[in-house]
This record gives structure tokens, C-alpha cells and sequence, in this order.
């Protein structure tokens, strides 16, 4: 039996031992948000919908302007709001001038809108401005109605066993709720418009960015407040991205989409809503989501920017079709009378900082400025309508998209929509399309 002093010699010593380790932990960096912010949105968007403007004269985009749309004028917003086309939302702040009203983005002659393009902030605040160095996801609540909802996943000819994963919001426990409404999401703060934030495209530049340009290149920004040197480079990876040409043929009930491989896709994913008759809500419909996820997902999340490092975590888990694919097939017999469609080719993201990071953690990190560039192509489509062949003949039967207004889109931003009001929506399109 060890005697009382060896005990205290032994408590002793191991106190001495944490303590050393104490003095010996390195210490924790100091780290301050940059005094300056720009976000670039960067979208790419096909299918349903014409090129409003931006198009490159093609007959869609003049056809478009002769049934309404805003033809060169551009709004923000735009990148979040789905209308067909190339889009680019920009957002400034800076911590020394939180009122700053104006401000100037100096961009290569590739973009065909140099020297600068014209930054201004609204003149009304829309909900909470958020910090600036937030990258806290963005988690929107939702509402449910009351109904009967399918889940499908996974690419193939056939239902997979132990599929559909269903729920009756008339009786479902809330962890049947859980269980169902999987969706992953990794959206972080993007371009947004607030007051003291100025934005591009702004009320007094309202250009479209043109078919064939490119973003690569050197962009500055300056205005009041704003850090002397903030300038950096857009590599070809963050430029444009082209539009995913979507083609769709029927293999026996159904559905294989084709594409080409975009050169500087991360990843892609693909989702599909519709509804068939059946009882429950939607009016009498059941309401269907697919997706082609490995995993269970209603995909409400995914449709959207992701940070690169939750792309590569859902490439590991089959979440995400890899960039090399060009090819899934959407399961017969899921769908009655169709579905919306829709396929996201992620971009990868840039963040830049200056200056960097110090490696010595005794040394405070102070960034003067930071930039975040966010890219991203999405098609959308019906179900069984091949919208690539459209794209490559230039018409015939495409619906028009009209331009969504600026307060229309910052609505969109604001407030996303909710996985079941999507899903309801799409089944009230389908039957108008059907004469249901």
C-alpha cells in the first residue's frame, strides 16, 4: 500500500506535467475579419427558359424581347433567380465606411464591360444585414402543408429495393419528418443586397454580360473606406461556365439524360419534382422527388453554390455524380404525368485573402481585404423533353421566361424556397402543361 507521501509526491508531479504542457501549448492566433469583403456570384443558366439579353443574338433571346423580357437591362439578383443566361452579382463592404454608398470594380477587356463596372447599394435595408466574415450556412425554415410525399434515388432503369421512402403529413410523426426531408446543404453567405453594401448590377449600370465574355483576369475594387491594393486575379477555373446541354431520351419507361463534361465542373447533381395522381395533398396528388444521389436526399439544398470542401465530402459519399460523368438514368414508373428537372454543375469556389495568413501563431492575422468567387451552370428541364436539341436548333417550341425584377429576385436570395412548396408548384405546372 503506498504511503501518504508518495501519493502527494505522485499528485505533485503529475500537476507539475500539466502545467508544463500548459506553458508549453502553443498559443491561439489572433484573428480579425478583413476590413474589406467583395462576393462575386458567378451562374450559368439553361433550359426552360430564353437568354434575356446577353444571348448573342440568337433567335430565343430576340424572341425573348419580343414577348416582354427586359432585354439589356440587368438587375441583381439574377444569379439566384433561374432566368436563362450568364449572370454575375458582385457585393463590396468595408468595415471603415459601413454607409459606403458607391463604389467602382475594375474588370479585365475579356469581360466587354471595362474599365469598370458602376457598384451601388439599395437604398432600403431587407432583413438583417449578417457580419461580413459569416460563413455560417444558410439553413432557411420551411413550412409544411399538409400531404403525401415520394422519395426516390439513385441512377438506374429500375426502383431500387426498399424505395420509395414515403410520408403522410396527416399522420407523421416528426421523426418521420426528419427522416424524410434530407437535405444537404453547404450554401454560404454569397453577393447579397444590403444597405452600405453596394452591388453590381446596379440602378445606374444595368448591363448584360455578353455571350462570349470572361471573367479571367485582374478585378480592383475602390470607393470610400475601401483598402488601397485590393486587387486579384480570376483564374479560368472561377470563369463562366458553359451551359449544360441536357439531353434526354426514353429507354423503355425511362429516362437516360446525356451531357457533355463541362471542362472546370467540381461535380454535378441532378433533381426531379413532379406528381401523380394518388390521395393525400397536392390537390389529390402525390408529390415526387428523385434525385441521383447514392444517398437519401430531397436535393432542396443542393440545387445551389457549395463550398469545395463539402463537394469533395459528397463525391466521397456518392452524393454527387463525379465531374468525368455523362450519363443517369431517372428509374420508369416513378413520375405520372412528368416532372421538373433540374442539374447543377458545381464550380470551385476561390478564396483569397491578403495578406496571408501569418504561419508564426504568436503574429496576429489582420487582412486588409478578402474575396470569395462562387460558380455554378444549371439546366433546367421537363422530364422527357430533350431541352439540349432545343438549344442546338435554336427554338421550336420552347416556353418563354420572363426577366425577373429585381425586388422578385431578392425575394428568391432572401427567402428560399421551401422542398415541399417547390414540389407543389412544379405539380401545378405539370397539370397546366398536361390540361389537367
Amino acid at each position: 500500500m503506498a504511503s501518504v507521501g508518495s501519493i502527494s509526491l505522485a499528485a505533485a508531479l503529475a500537476l507539475a506535467s500539466v502545467s508544463a504542457a500548459a506553458q508549453t501549448k502553443a498559443p491561439q492566433q489572433v484573428v480579425k475579419p478583413p476590413v474589406a469583403q467583395a462576393w462575386i456570384d458567378v451562374a450559368t443558366f439553361a433550359g426552360m427558359g430564353m437568354p434575356m439579353g446577353g444571348a448573342g443574338g440568337s433567335p430565343m433571346g430576340m424572341l425573348g424581347s419580343m414577348l416582354g423580357g427586359a432585354g439589356a437591362n440587368n438587375s441583381f439578383g439574377m444569379t439566384q433567380a433561374a432566368s436563362a443566361g450568364r449572370w454575375v452579382d458582385v457585393t463590396l463592404y468595408t468595415s471603415r465606411n459601413p454607409n459606403l454608398a458607391e463604389a467602382l470594380q475594375s474588370v479585365p477587356a475579356g469581360t466587354q464591360l471595362a474599365p469598370t463596372l458602376k457598384l451601388m447599394s439599395p437604398t432600403e435595408q431587407k432583413g438583417t444585414p449578417g457580419r461580413p466574415d459569416d460563413d455560417s450556412v444558410d439553413t432557411p425554415e420551411y413550412e409544411r402543408p399538409k400531404g403525401r410525399m415520394l422519395l426516390y434515388w439513385g441512377c438506374g432503369e429500375s426502383v431500387r429495393p426498399g424505395q420509395p421512402r414515403v410520408v403522410d403529413f396527416a399522420t407523421a410523426a416528426p421523426a418521420d419528418f426528419q427522416k424524410f426531408f434530407i437535405a444537404r446543404r453547404a450554401t454560404q453567405r454569397g453577393a447579397h443586397s444590403t444597405v452600405g453594401r453596394p452591388h453590381w448590377p446596379s440602378r445606374d449600370d444595368t448591363r448584360m454580360v455578353p455571350a462570349n465574355a470572361s471573367l479571367v483576369g485582374e478585378h480592383g475594387f475602390t470607393g470610400q473606406g475601401v483598402p488601397e491594393g485590393f486587387r486579384f486575379a480570376i483564374p479560368a477555373a472561377q470563369d463562366l461556365m458553359p451551359p449544360i446541354e441536357l439531353a434526354q431520351r426514353d429507354a423503355g419507361g425511362a429516362t437516360v439524360l446525356e451531357w457533355q463534361a463541362l471542362p472546370t465542373a467540381r461535380a454535378y447533381f441532378i433533381a426531379a419534382m413532379g406528381g401523380k395522381p394518388g390521395s393525400g395533398g397536392g390537390d389529390g396528388y402525390e408529390i415526387v422527388f428523385w434525385t441521383s444521389s447514392e444517398e437519401p436526399d430531397t436535393g432542396s439544398g443542393l440545387i445551389d453554390y457549395q463550398t469545395n470542401a463539402a463537394v469533395d465530402r459528397w463525391l466521397r459519399e456518392k452524393v454527387l455524380l463525379a465531374p468525368s460523368t455523362t450519363t443517369c438514368t431517372v428509374p420508369k414508373g416513378i413520375f405520372g404525368e412528368g416532372a421538373m428537372l433540374r442539374m447543377i454543375a458545381y464550380g470551385s469556389e476561390l478564396n483569397v485573402v491578403h495578406p496571408p495568413r501569418p504561419a508564426d501563431p504568436k503574429i496576429a492575422w489582420e487582412p486588409q481585404w478578402a474575396a470569395k468567387v462562387r460558380v455554378k451552370s444549371v439546366a433546367s428541364a421537363m422530364l422527357g423533353m430533350d431541352m439540349g436539341a432545343m438549344m442546338r436548333s435554336g427554338g421550336g417550341g420552347e416556353p418563354a421566361a420572363r426577366q425577373v425584377p429585381a425586388d422578385e429576385a431578392a425575394k428568391k436570395e432572401d427567402k428560399p424556397a421551401s422542398p415541399v412548396d417547390e414540389a407543389l408548384d412544379a405539380a401545378r405546372k405539370l397539370r397546366g402543361l398536361f390540361g389537367r
